[in-house]
C-alpha cells in the first residue's frame, strides 16, 4: 500500500516507493523546471522555492488536485478559487503532486523562448545596422 501523510485539512496516501520509514522522502519535482525537490521535507512550506528556478512551489499547478479540464481547474470542491494558478497561494487543500512536471510542456516553453530570443536578437542586429541612418537623421534635427 503506502504511507499515510497528513496535510492541512486532509490525508493523503503516498506510494511506498515515495516514502521511507526514517523520514519522509519523495519523488516530487518542480512543476516548471523538473528539478528534484527531494532535499525539501514534506509538507512543503508556503514559502518553499525550487532550488533551481526559484519559483514558489505552493501553487495550484504543483498540487495533486490541479486539473485543467475541470471547472476552476481544481478537483477539490471545498477549495477556494485561485485565479492565477502559478502564483503563491494560501490554499489549505494543497498536496504536492509527483506528476506536476510535464517534460513536453517544458520543451515547448524552451522552444518558444529560443524563438522569442532569436526574434529580438534579429531586431537588435537590424537596429544596429540602421544605427548609421538613425544618427544621420538625428543630425538633421540638431
Amino acid at each position: 500500500m503506502g504511507v499515510v501523510a497528513r496535510f492541512v485539512g486532509q490525508t493523503a496516501i503516498l506510494p511506498t516507493s515515495a516514502s521511507s520509514v526514517c523520514g519522509m522522502t519523495h519523488n516530487i519535482c518542480c512543476y516548471r523546471c523538473g528539478a528534484s525537490l527531494a532535499a525539501l521535507s514534506l509538507p512543503l512550506s508556503r514559502q518553499d522555492e525550487c532550488p533551481q528556478c526559484e519559483n514558489y512551489l505552493h501553487v495550484c499547478k504543483m498540487c495533486m488536485h490541479f486539473d485543467a479540464t475541470v471547472p476552476r481547474q481544481c478537483r477539490e470542491d471545498g477549495a477556494e478559487e485561485v485565479i492565477e494558478k502559478e502564483r503563491l497561494n494560501f490554499c489549505d487543500w494543497f498536496v504536492p503532486s509527483e506528476s506536476a512536471f510535464d517534460p513536453r510542456r517544458k520543451i515547448e516553453a524552451d522552444q518558444a523562448q529560443v524563438a522569442l530570443d532569436a526574434l529580438f536578437d534579429a531586431t537588435t542586429d537590424s537596429t544596429s545596422a540602421q544605427g548609421g541612418s538613425q544618427s544621420e537623421a538625428d543630425k538633421l534635427f540638431k
